[in-house]
């Protein structure tokens, strides 16, 4: 059974910074395109960023600068590291797994921007 396992989000101030992480198990995540998506309430859910298994990162425009995505294919997680956080950030971030043709989703974390 596949899981992934999203930690780290919460409530921080404009400017502030998070780092989330997602655990996988159950599936080979050493080959596996890790990726994370983001929903923000009445939006559609829009990628944030993605890192190949060779730790090639592939950011949306907008994320470009502010965050960082890495992978450690040893503890089968991988991260989002967020700074310079602003409101419109905030949403329910997805981790997301893909191998081959299936796409595998995380439960989601809040990540909540607001002073």
């Amino acid at each position: 059974q596949v899981q992934l396992v999203e930690s780290g989000g919460g409530l921080v101030q404009p400017g502030g910074s998070l780092r989330l992480s997602c655990t996988a198990s159950g599936i080979m995540f050493s080959i596996a395109l890790m990726g994370w998506y983001r929903q923000a309430p009445g939006k559609e859910r829009e990628l944030v960023a993605t890192v190949s298994r060779f730790g090639s990162a592939n950011y949306a425009d907008s994320m470009k600068g502010r965050f960082a995505i890495s992978r450690d294919n040893a503890k089968k997680t991988v991260y989002l590291q967020m700074s310079n956080l602003k409101p419109d950030d905030t949403a329910v971030y997805y981790c997301n797994a893909r191998l081959s043709s299936t796409y595998y989703w995380g439960q989601g974390t809040q990540v909540t921007v607001s002073s």
